[in-house]
């Protein structure tokens, strides 16, 4: 045979064992797989207020700005050229206007030219939608310093329901809402009712609620069509009813091909996107409840990226080919909220309902001695090893690391048996430690966590006097609500995951009167925050523009916290990430909601 022709078929086949072997590393390079559990609940991202929805949301809409990288802090232009900034101009002196420069060219994919009158529509659809227990009071609370559309129809026209005004109140209304968001030839101007440091964060993109609609096509589809008098109409819709509960049309890097909830979601690359192409063809979320199916195909390389469970990471750990990134920070926490006025009505969670040994009185976390003896008998150190499986850092008040006022060096409580009894002792005046106590602390039944914290302060305050008695209880998971609900917990769990990231979202609901779990720590603590400046505190905190004063007010807010026990601060959780080694391009986000498949590609190990 030729030698020629050999070295050449030598050549091919040397090529062809390479491109085999390369080959057999990626898997579908082309398309991206993302495996995890649960469902979606709507497609509508001013409805959306779930991560299981906002992830599909942030394929294919896009808001007006990003996070920039791993920060929650930092923003990059978007549908906006700029990021508004005193600096620049775009955010006034009294920072109670923000402009947004609109960029041009862009198209949604079905053509239609984004415009400025897409960006004011887009806002103010949802105010008007803000269907209830919604995320749109994110942007009536730097708007217009209200909760939502009901508080703004009771100030204009004194009608409290949306739902029946008229079609006059209705104008009237929209006047309000028209005023707050101008366009000046490219420009969109959102003016809000008083300076609101994280005003940025509420539109960045994650934030489902500030997805940027076509108009035109919403309209077509069924969404409100723009009059001013048809608010009743549009106000709180059902969710199926809603005309976008099924439907996408945005600017993204990608298009939704195909929804089956529950089963999987598919999307198809944007090939008209205006920005740099999306790298996969087809990127792919699917829903597989069962641990064993997704290790499968994580192993095989069917799934590019799967959900793990913390207690199941140690088995795909060290397998060839799989890569986990863990140990960052997530914007959420676990704390057992103290209830300083307990509703003794009916009430079988507290005994006697008295100071009498076989009981405990209304009042009997209102007493900060109580308080701290509970802090310093929890082993915090031991229940993030054992529950967390050390995927947890040790909360120093609501507010969690990264954000403003968080100081890791911080004093916190720690478990101090000693200290413990010192405080009991001290304790309703020394009564208590003579006559001890009983009572009922509760979990909700199957929440594990929760019950090792529950036994946890059993097992140790126990310990500390004979006449200390706590009966641990699991019941369903709505009897705890409904006894959340009516005050007559003595103490429940409770946590926070972050809405944006700004230690108002964490310090507003935790710790101001009118807060959510204020209403479960009960009048006479309601009372205390008034009473003791910390509401006004908690005010000043969000209206301060000032970086390094509003940092200084929230870390003394966060050692009030400490110092007064005002709950059981317990852990804040750390995120995981397992993917295929062949993905490039990952980076944590914590307002990130999901998997972002625009940012990965996948290149051969």
């Amino acid at each position: 045979m030729n030698k020629r022709v050999v070295v050449l078929m030598l050549s091919l086949v040397l090529v062809f064992a390479a491109f085999s072997v390369a080959g057999a590393q990626v898997k579908n390079p082309d398309t991206f797989t993302f495996v995890t559990l649960g469902d979606q609940s709507t497609l509508d991202p001013h409805f959306a207020y779930d991560t299981g929805s906002s992830e599909v949301i942030y394929q294919t809409y896009e808001s007006l700005i990003q996070y920039d990288g791993e920060s929650v802090n930092d923003f990059l232009p978007l549908l906006s050229t700029k990021v508004p900034s005193a600096e620049n101009g775009l955010i006034s002196e009294d920072g109670t206007t923000y402009t947004f420069p609109i960029r041009q060219g862009v198209e949604f994919s079905n053509g239609n030219p984004l415009t400025p009158e897409d960006v004011k529509y887009s806002i103010i659809r949802g105010m008007i939608n803000d269907r209830s227990g919604g995320p749109i009071w994110m942007l009536y609370e730097p708007l217009f310093g209200m909760s939502g559309l009901s508080d703004l129809t009771q100030k204009v026209v004194g009608v409290k329901d949306p739902k029946t005004l008229t079609a006059e109140q209705s104008a009237k209304v929209y006047a309000e809402l028209d005023k707050k968001i101008t366009i000046d030839g490219n420009n969109v101007t959102f003016h809000l009712a008083a300076p609101y440091p994280p005003f940025l964060n509420i539109l960045a993109k994650g934030a489902s609620w500030s997805s940027i609609l076509d108009k035109e096509w919403s309209i077509a589809q069924g969404a409100w069509g723009g009059s001013p008098e048809t608010i009743a109409e549009f106000h709180d819709p059902l969710k199926e009813d809603d005309p976008l509960y099924d439907k996408m049309m945005g600017t993204g890097p990608y298009i939704l091909t195909e929804w089956v909830n529950g089963e999987h979601v598919i999307f198809r690359r944007n090939d008209n996107y205006w920005g740099e192409p999306a790298p996969f063809k087809t990127a792919v979320i699917k829903n597989i409840d069962e641990w064993s199916t997704r290790k499968l195909m994580l192993l095989r390389g069917d799934a590019d990226m799967v959900f793990v469970p913390r207690q199941y990471k140690s088995q795909i750990r060290g397998e060839e080919g799989v890569t986990i990134t863990d140990g960052y920070p997530e914007l959420q926490n676990m704390n057992m909220v103290f209830n300083w006025d307990i509703n003794t009505k009916g009430n079988d969670y507290i005994g006697s309902g008295e100071l009498d040994g076989n009981g405990i009185p209304a009042n009997f976390f209102y007493d900060l001695d109580v308080r701290k003896a509970f802090s310093y008998a929890f082993n915090y150190q031991a229940y993030i090893e054992q529950v967390r499986m050390g995927e947890a850092i040790q909360l120093r008040g609501p507010i969690v690391s990264p954000l403003l006022g968080y100081d890791a060096d911080s004093e916190v409580y720690s478990l101090n048996l000693e200290k413990a009894e010192e405080h009991f002792k001290k304790a309703f005046g020394g009564e208590l430690w003579e006559k001890g106590f009983s009572m009922t602390l509760v979990y909700n039944s199957g929440n594990d966590g929760r019950k090792v914290a529950a036994d946890m302060l059993k097992s140790y305050i126990e310990q500390i006097n004979p006449k200390f008695n706590i009966d641990v209880r699991g019941v369903q998971w709505s009897t705890y609500l409904d006894a959340s609900v009516k005050g007559t917990l003595p103490a429940s769990f409770g946590g926070w995951l972050a809405d944006f990231p700004d230690p108002h979202n964490f310090v507003q609901p935790f710790l101001h009167s009118d807060g959510y779990y204020a209403g479960k720590r009960g009048q006479a603590y309601q009372d205390w925050a008034e009473e003791t400046g910390l509401n006004d505190m908690i005010a000043k905190g969000i209206a301060t523009q000032d970086k390094a004063k509003r940092e200084a007010i929230y870390k003394e807010i966060q050692q009030i916290s400490i110092d007064q026990a005002i709950d059981l601060w317990v852990d804040q959780a750390t995120g995981s990430n397992v993917r295929r080694s062949w993905v490039t391009g990952w980076y944590p986000n914590s307002m990130r909601p999901g998997v972002d498949f625009y940012i990965m590609d996948k290149v051969a190990e």
